[in-house]
């Protein structure tokens, strides 16, 4: 194992029935390794696409399935509006509801309950705010988020936390840990599924001190994965790649680790250099939609001029079915003619270039070489792309 461990001592957390994670190989800071669930195994390093609403955006199952998906995420905030948990329910749980065979994990919505602005309200004992879709006010607490994500029954739940950006101030960011400490103490009461695998997340901005106290805190309480959380809502460079090297550190090496919302190729590597499992973001559905593509040599933006003869690939090296089918040519007329089908395939391939991608780094890392991939993989993104 990484001789860059010091984590300390704690008491073990028993995964719950029908998972297991184990890591198979370490490389510097960098892990490979295999989480089994009841719905099928997921290797890490890995990256989830984002269903929101029960859906990846403009891709069927089949679709997803096809370019390696493995583990898809889905909103919990959302789903409890539009359609509600009983409809859900209904259907048996979230994988026959969309369709998915696959794990699934759902966030706990204290992304979407913090990121409301001047329309919530914080408790001690929860949050309320007024929906985005009706304007009526509702209460978030710890036993819902629990209850609701039971209901939607995915795989993978995480706590209800609060979420505060790094811009806030150092009182206002320790409010949210100790919040946030209290609260996972209350999820983890009031979780009873068997089959889900309950995840804590681990606040703090770039303040070392703080995430060393969430860190330690949600240890004493006890989880079988972390999450890093805190790091997708404005922090980004040294910073932030400090503060996950910091939690390399400070977590169990034998737990699973989540790094909510990064979705760029670099920061991906950055972030599998530094300890992370699996990782999710609505960048590359998002990027589809507005005409962009990346590549092995940066992104390119299918609405410029220069591509409107181009008789290439998106990419070459790409094996997905957009790449073996369609020009770019013929990509950019999708694009400023606004057809659907422009964004299914231009979010087929993406998500095909981020799964290949965790697929490499976890080859290279079995193999001793990843310094060498993710230093060439900095090399070619940093090109730039047209």
């Amino acid at each position: 194992m990484s001789t860059a461990k010091t984590a300390r001592a704690v008491g073990d957390t028993a995964m719950p029935d029908g998972f297991s994670f184990a890591v198979e190989a370490v490389d510097g800071r960098a892990r490979a390794g295999q989480l089994l669930t009841p719905h099928g195994e997921v290797e890490t390093p890995c990256f989830m696409p984002v269903g929101t609403k029960a859906t990846v955006k403009a891709l069927a199952p089949r679709l997803l399935e096809e370019l390696g998906a493995r583990i898809l995420l889905a909103n919990a905030y959302h789903l409890f509006f539009r359609p509600g948990t009983e409809i859900v329910a209904a259907h048996g749980g979230l994988h026959r509801f969309m369709g998915w065979p696959g794990p699934i994990l759902t966030d706990s919505g204290g992304f979407q309950v913090f990121s409301l602005g001047d329309t919530r309200v914080l408790r001690d004992d929860g949050v309320e705010f007024a929906s985005v879709y009706d304007g009526s006010r509702h209460v978030f607490t710890p036993q819902r988020a629990m209850a609701i994500q039971q209901d939607l029954g995915a795989d993978i739940v995480m706590c209800f936390d609060e979420c505060a950006p790094g811009t806030l101030t150092r009182e206002c960011i320790a409010a949210a840990v100790e919040r946030t400490t209290r609260w996972a103490a209350a999820c983890k009461e009031a979780h009873g599924r068997r089959d889900q695998l309950l995840v804590g997340i681990v606040q703090g901005g770039v303040d070392e001190e703080l995430r060393r106290r969430s860190a330690a805190e949600l240890l004493d309480i006890g989880f079988a994965a972390y999450a890093i959380g805190g790091l997708s809502v404005g922090e980004r460079g040294e910073e932030m790649l400090a503060t996950v090297a910091l939690l390399d550190e400070l977590l169990p090496a034998g737990k699973l680790r989540y790094f909510m919302g990064i979705g760029d190729p670099l920061g991906i590597v950055d972030v599998v250099g530094r300890g992370v499992d699996v990782f999710d973001c609505v960048l590359p559905t998002r990027l589809a939609r507005t005409g962009t593509a990346f590549t092995a040599d940066g992104r390119l933006n299918l609405r410029n001029a220069a591509f409107a003869a181009d008789m290439r690939p998106l990419d070459s090296e790409c094996d997905c079915y957009c790449c073996r089918h369609f020009t770019r040519a013929y990509l950019r007329h999708l694009v400023n003619q606004k057809e659907m089908l422009a964004a299914e395939l231009l979010s087929l391939h993406n998500l095909r270039v981020l799964v290949r991608l965790a697929g490499a780094a976890r080859a290279s890392i079995k193999a001793g070489r990843f310094d060498a991939f993710a230093e060439d993989i900095h090399v070619r993104f940093a090109a730039g792309g047209q």
